[in-house]
């Protein structure tokens, strides 16, 4: 079957982004129900982020790592009138800035030294009621971040950026 032009361009704006992403904030979980570790740092292996509970050394694990958008933060905030919201509270392990996570589905992207892949969508769950307040699940809805799979290892910093 013959691709038109029009379908070819079309197909072709999957790949266009005004700007790269930039990581704002990292975190891990060492044990489950414990509050998230801040860090300057982290290395992505095959698994998952290193000391991070959801890192079982599985490398055929879809949620490996996580990942949310800093405006989205920002929009939950606003959904929940503060005037900010600790990332930690969120429960992702790496926040960036000016790209559309959402864009990224079923695409590779470099962040650091590591290449990872989107695997899905990180929806909220009953703990965002507990750590943001009355509304929190609902607040998050469509603003959870996506999940992901670590392609190749690496190290992983603030400042660092998304590319594609």
């Amino acid at each position: 079957m013959l691709t038109s032009t029009s379908e070819t361009a079309f197909k072709d704006l999957f790949g266009n982004f005004p700007q790269s992403g930039k990581v704002v904030w990292i975190g891990i979980r060492p044990q489950t129900r414990q509050p998230m570790e801040v860090l300057e740092e982290t290395f992505a292996n095959f698994g998952g982020l290193t000391n991070d509970r959801a890192n079982k050394g599985i490398s055929q694990n879809k949620r490996q790592v996580t990942l949310i958008q800093y405006e989205h933060i920002q929009a939950v905030s606003s959904f929940l009138g503060k005037e900010n919201i600790d990332p930690a509270l969120i429960r992702r392990n790496i926040v960036v800035k000016g790209i559309n996570l959402n864009a990224l589905k079923d695409k590779q992207f470099i962040i650091g030294e590591a290449i990872l892949e989107m695997t899905g969508f990180c929806f909220p769950c009953s703990r965002m009621e507990e750590n943001l307040g009355k509304g929190g699940f609902n607040a998050m809805r469509g603003h959870g971040g996506i999940t992901c799979q670590v392609i190749q290892e690496g190290k992983i910093k603030i400042g660092d950026e998304v590319k594609f």
